[in-house]
Order: C-alpha cells, then structure tokens, then sequence
C-alpha cells in the first residue's frame, strides 16, 4: 500500500475539467458510504439531505493571490512567473519573494525580468527544485500589482493562455465564497462548490460551519518522484486555528455529532492539531504532514473532496480515509460516469 503503483489510473484527457460548472452547487457529487462499500449519485446541491442535522462542516477560508504574472527578459524571451510568499504565508521580506519561473531557458542569478507599470524583478538565488528567490522594484508594490494584473494560479491541466478571456471568471470561480485570509497559491479545491445559498440552507438544516485557515502552498502540485510514498515531501504550509473554531469542534464529538472536512487541507490541519484523544488545540503553526494509509484519523469523521490526480500525495490522504480499494473502486466507477475531474471538476463525499 506504499507502493507508488497502487494509486495510478486511466483518466481520458476529455474528463479533465477546463472550467467550473455553471453554478457552483450544481455540479456533480460522488457520494462514498464506507460502512456499506457503496456508492451513489447526486448533485452538490443535494448535500444538506445527505448530511444530519447536527453536523459540523469545517472549511479552510484561506484566499488565492492572484500570484501568476507574466513579463519579459531584457534579451526579449518572455518568462511566467508564480509568487509563493504573500502575506500570511511567511514573506521574506516587502521586497524578496520566492517564486517559480517558467521560461526557454534556466533563469540564473541576475536574470532581470520586466513587467507592467515600470516594475521589474532579479533572479538573486536559484534555490532547489525550480524555487528562485527574487526581489521586486519599481513604482508597484508587488502585492498591490498582483491584485491589479496578476492571474489566478491554476493548475498546469487547466489550459490558459495569458490573453484567455476566461480570466475574469477564474478570478471569480477558483475561489471559495468565504474566502476571507489571502495567502494561498491554490484553492482549497472541494470548498468551490459551495455557493452563499446552498450555505444558508445548509445551515437552515441544522448543519453548522466553522472555519480554519491553512495557506495552500505550491507542494500541492509537486509530483511524487519516489517509489515508496511515504519518502514524498509535501512541503511546510502555515495555518490557524482560532479559539473559537476549536472550541465548536471540540463540543461536537463530545456529544457524538460528526465533524466533516471540507478538504483535504482541512482534515491535514485538524490531523495536525488534533491531541491523542481527537480534541483539537488551538493555535497557529506549521504543518508538513503527508497522510498515508495506516494513518490513525483522529478528528475527522467525513470528508468532501474533489477527484485527484493519479500518484498524488491527495490521493494517498483519501485512499487513506477510506481504503484503497474502496477508492479504487469508486474511481472507476466515477470514470465510468464520466464525472468531472480535479480543481474544476466535481466532488466526492465520504462518510
């Protein structure tokens, strides 16, 4: 089960979601009931039926930076860049940031990159794994441009090309509608498919919400190079837990309600947070934890999430959750339906 084989599939290229559904809670959602090794069904709007009064959904309110920018070279080659630090998530400094570069050739230290508005970056230090720490100038703060000018960062398997008219819209749908704590340089993926008026009948059902934040980091995408999945590296990414959130958790498994994840950033926080006996603690932190089979959940008893790629570390997490071959199953099957898959694509509830 640590064999990076056991977590590949077939997915046809035509099931890769390039955008959302039309309306949030309309897209699809793949119901797992792992008592019964069943599944069924139904659309995301459908979820306060399928959930019981008394249930608490934890949700991860962290905001994406628009963080994706695009300049040139002073030779003329044009260069992408991702900015991973922002506010929130551990900045080096106002002016320093490490960031990702996708260009014709290795950027070296020196590089000068020229964008918009007379701001202009320099490669200071090429550091592992594609990583490059830069420094911003010019008449621009570099957070207030990325607000301005910057792309949301999607996925390499969403396909955008800088001038793509559908960035109004991205801007708009790769982001939770409670996002509220910017830092993030990917959503929280499974918190997409809720809109402002499934939450209100949500909570007219009985079921309550309460919000933590863990800034999605660029490990998100890291492919796993490894053959035994326990020696991948997620990266570090920082998180909150409010006093408060805490406190509502800690109520609902003492009286015997269930508390659901809302991703799978949330159940990595909670796992994190979480004392031998399930209680959580309050507090912020850092937290690299990769959570494979064979790990004992401790705070989470259900989970929405959307369908993840094959061999990553997202879907070692659910497979971990639920079984591998329950997981396994329920894949093929979704394949077979031809649900909507990753970032864009439909939703899977676990319980």
């Amino acid at each position: 089960m640590f064999d990076i084989e056991d977590y590949t599939y077939d997915l046809p290229e035509r099931l890769i979601a390039q955008v959302p559904a039309s309306k949030r809670e309309q897209s699809r959602l793949f119901f797992v009931r792992r008592d019964r090794r069943a599944f069924s069904d139904h659309r995301f709007a459908d979820l306060p039926v399928l959930l019981a009064p008394g249930d608490l959904l934890v949700v991860n309110d962290t905001r994406v930076v628009p963080a994706r920018l695009y300049g040139r070279k002073e030779t003329g080659g044009r260069v992408e860049i991702l900015v991973l630090d922002h506010p929130g998530n551990g900045i080096p400094g106002p002016y320093s940031r490490r960031c990702l570069l996708k260009a014709s050739k290795r950027p070296r230290p020196g590089t000068a990159i020229l964008l918009e508005n007379g701001l202009s970056g320099t490669v200071v230090e090429v550091e592992a794994d594609g990583v490059v720490l830069m420094t911003f100038s010019g008449e621009r703060d570099i957070d207030a441009f990325m607000a301005e000018k910057g792309s949301m960062p999607l996925p390499p398997y969403i396909r955008r090309t800088p001038e793509d008219a559908r960035a109004p819209q991205d801007r708009e749908r790769y982001q939770t509608v409670y996002a509220a704590r910017t830092g993030a340089v990917a959503a929280p993926t499974a918190g997409l498919h809720f809109s402002d008026d499934l939450l209100h009948r949500l909570a007219k059902a009985g079921i309550s919400r309460v919000s933590l934040t863990l800034h999605v980091g660029h490990g998100t995408f890291r492919p796993v190079r490894c053959r035994d999945i326990r020696e991948h590296n997620v990266g570090s990414e920082a998180y909150a837990i409010e006093p408060a959130t805490a406190e509502a958790i800690n109520r609902a498994r003492a009286e015997g309600r269930r508390v659901i994840a809302v991703g799978t950033t949330v159940v990595r926080t909670l796992e994190t947070a979480a004392r031998e006996d399930g209680c959580i603690t309050a507090g912020r932190g850092w937290t690299d934890l990769m959570i494979t089979p064979g790990h004992a959940f401790r705070a989470v008893d259900g989970l929405i999430t959307n369908f993840h790629l094959p061999a990553s570390s997202l879907l070692f997490l659910v497979s971990a959750f639920a079984g591998i071959e329950l997981i396994r199953k329920a894949y093929e099957r979704a394949v077979r339906h031809e649900y909507r898959f990753f970032s864009y694509g439909d939703a899977m509830l676990i319980l």
